[in-house]
């Protein structure tokens, strides 16, 4: 089963052109737990945008990464995160922060399933998924807050072979008013979804997207970091 397969014995193309490593990247804690990031700070775009790229700029690194179910308090700000009784806040993806226009490559070999830009403050923007057979399972790959110019040439059913170059980082103003970066995220079964798929969850459907939604980190970070 795919599920119970060897990450590290993946022979995939770094998701970013090239592996992150504690040289070229940092974690970014935008957790609950992060007491300097407050509502002043992520419930503003060109504060948060600063935020971010203060970090980034401190560290001396090309890309901030982080989130595989994190806990955010950062979704309070959007709508489109309320329930009916809570606030989405568990992060599903790993966030690869970094400037716009930064490319992103298919790690292995797919085909694209779907996609679509899904609108609103807080969404995805643009966004594509693509489907991969394992070995005769099925595993597919969500890569949201793009370039609206990523969507233009692809078809459902396109082959997009390992290492092609996919999309890129979106601007605040196309990729749902986010400072600039991938969301990247995985799921076993897209339960009917098409050109989107839930990218934060509510506390109480955490297991059922832990099941869903294994950690990305093996197409991201450097085997030896």
């Amino acid at each position: 089963m795919w599920q119970r397969m060897n990450w590290k014995k993946i022979d995939s193309f770094p998701l970013m052109g090239e592996w992150l490593t504690p040289e070229n990247s940092m974690a970014l804690d935008l957790s609950v737990n992060n007491g300097s990031l407050n509502k002043s700070i992520y419930g503003n775009l060109d504060a948060f945008h600063a935020y971010i790229e203060g970090q980034l700029k401190d560290a001396n690194v090309l890309y901030g990464h982080g989130g595989y179910f994190e806990n955010r308090i950062v979704y309070n700000v959007f709508d489109n995160f309320a329930t009916s009784d809570e606030h989405r806040s568990i992060h599903l993806g790993i966030d690869v922060w970094s400037d716009a226009g930064k490319p992103v490559y298919a790690p292995i070999e797919g085909r694209i399933h779907s996609f679509q830009i899904n609108e609103g403050a807080g969404n995805y923007g643009p966004t594509i998924i693509l489907e991969h057979d394992i070995e005769g399972a099925l595993l597919y790959s969500l890569y949201g807050h793009l370039k609206t110019t990523d969507l233009a040439e692809l078809f459902v059913g396109k082959i997009i072979p390992k290492g092609t170059l996919l999309c890129h980082l979106g601007e605040a103003h196309e990729n749902g008013q986010w400072p600039p970066h991938l969301h990247f995220q995985l799921m076993y079964d897209m339960e009917g979804w098409k050109g989107d798929y839930p990218g934060v969850c509510s506390k109480k459907d955490r297991m059922h997207y832990e099941q869903n939604c294994p950690d990305p980190a093996a197409f991201i970070f450097s085997k030896l970091s």
